[in-house]
């Protein structure tokens, strides 16, 4: 969004306060965009490759997802073994039953030389029907793009940047849409596409649409701030916690469970922040947490310290009601546990479950129930935001909320460009105004969002301080940006 078409040819003094604060917030909205524009294209872009993830696997990877139905399959315990078979040198680190007759069996390992396969096995027949290198591959290529550049934690922090700056030029953007003088439907509710004068054509096409599109870019920012490294690994120590007395005499490591979320989504949001239990050798008595799954269907005959093996974690966890697409990760050691996990589309099915490995025992069980109104909030969001919850529809509104931010930043780019001074080397930024503007407002925006997204704060007030000392004083750098 920018500056009202009345703006257009305003000229460039203009002594009234609410002329100065408009110019500010103005320039604020410029420099935004200068450095929100590269990543909001790149962020659409790869959230689009990601959205349609589904049908986009099951176009590329249809004989390796797809099998066959039959009446018997073999034990899940078999099918890892003819995993093995096939890469002897591999780890197995987590393993997905098929979950529909006619799907395969996932079977998720590391090789030799570091390389994350998903092997996909007939359940039928165990026979290995291929592999997909899941940090090679275009999801997930998208998927790293979209979180961190490429870059590790470094495009971890300037994603995050880019997306708390983007709310700031959602607001500035909301307040330079407002009609300023005379209201008028066209050029505020209705685009004047039909103008012969370019300016007003772009002008229209970014402010109109950048209104009818603020709640939805909005949802998009804030419903994927919680998965930066910054921001959202705070915001997820104070709010994704859980009552202590869940954990009552169950050994704990200092292992946290969203440790299992570093190759890709395996446990939701809420329970990153919970740690790991403990396995031990030592006879379980009623050590089943937060669960109830000490039946004796499962419990009897198991000997103290005999592992209990995947067809027994994988029917405890059919038995407690986790939804068809759960997972389980298997133990790294002699003191870690089976984690039963489910990420399916619906948030309110999501299970987490820990499970002692020699026992059987379920040491927790974390469910929707459990979890406090943020959290909930976060995965309904999450859910939202990747097109999971209702189906197409979703995935379709996700869509156009990605093309209009798109488009913004498409016609905000084209903008600058038409109103750029003709000489090379100069940015054109609007005027700094010919007043200093009372400088409560400005500090209480930056004390806001500073507060809010300490990252952001932190930006704006460096920005503000070059802004006011440098670019506007030295005369080279005032050519230059003004």
């Amino acid at each position: 969004m920018s500056e009202s078409s009345a703006d257009l040819n305003q000229p460039s003094t203009l002594p009234s306060l609410g002329n100065r604060f408009y110019r500010t917030v103005w320039r604020w909205h410029f420099y935004a965009g200068l450095f929100v524009i590269p990543f909001m294209l790149i962020l659409a872009a790869t959230g689009i490759i990601y959205l349609f993830k589904p049908q986009l696997d099951t176009a590329l990877y249809h004989n390796l997802m797809f099998v066959q139905s039959h009446t018997i399959a073999l034990s899940y315990t078999k099918q890892l073994q003819s995993v093995q078979q096939s890469y002897p040198d591999a780890i197995v680190t987590q393993i997905t039953p098929n979950i529909a007759p006619n799907r395969s069996t996932e079977v998720l390992l590391t090789t030799a030389d570091d390389r994350n396969l998903m092997i996909f096995v007939d359940p039928y027949t165990g026979k290995v029907l291929g592999d997909r290198d899941e940090n090679r591959n275009l999801q997930a290529i998208a998927r790293k793009i979209h979180g961190e550049l490429l870059m590790g934690k470094l495009g971890d922090y300037l994603v995050e940047l880019a997306a708390c700056w983007g709310l700031v030029l959602l607001i500035s953007g909301l307040y330079l849409w407002l009609p300023r003088h005379q209201f008028s439907v066209l050029g505020t509710l209705v685009p004047r596409l039909w103008s012969k004068n370019k300016r007003v054509f772009w002008r229209d096409l970014h402010a109109v649409l950048g209104f009818y599109g603020i709640l939805l870019i909005s949802f998009l920012i804030l419903t994927g701030l919680p998965w930066t490294g910054f921001w959202g690994e705070t915001f997820a120590q104070v709010y994704a916690q859980f009552p202590a007395q869940m954990w009552d005499d169950i050994p704990k490591s200092t292992v946290l469970t969203g440790s299992l979320n570093q190759q890709g989504q395996v446990v939701p949001w809420a329970v990153e922040q919970l740690p790991m239990p403990q396995s031990t050798a030592s006879e379980h008595n009623n050590h089943s947490g937060h669960g109830d799954a000490d039946s004796p269907t499962f419990q009897d005959g198991i000997a103290a310290g005999t592992p209990v093996n995947l067809d027994f974690v994988i029917a405890l966890a059919q038995a407690e009601g986790a939804p068809p697409s759960f997972s389980v990760a298997l133990p790294e050691g002699e003191t870690s546990v089976y984690t039963v996990s489910a990420f399916p589309n619906d948030p309110t099915q999501e299970v987490t479950m820990h499970i002692d490995q020699y026992s059987g025992d379920v040491l927790a069980d974390v469910r929707w129930r459990d979890y406090g109104l943020v959290p909930k909030a976060v995965e309904m969001g999450t859910a939202i935001h990747m097109g999971r919850y209702f189906g197409l529809a979703n995935q379709l509104l996700m869509l156009i909320a990605a093309l209009i931010v798109m488009l913004l930043s498409i016609t905000g780019a084209v903008m600058w460009w038409q109103r750029r001074p003709q000489e090379s080397g100069l940015i054109g930024a609007p005027a700094m105004p010919p007043h200093v503007q009372n400088w409560q407002t400005p500090l209480a925006i930056v004390a806001i969002l500073g507060l809010a997204f300490p990252l952001v704060g932190l930006s704006l007030v460096v920005v503000l301080l070059l802004d006011y000392f440098l670019l506007s004083r030295i005369p080279a750098l005032k050519r230059v940006f003004n």
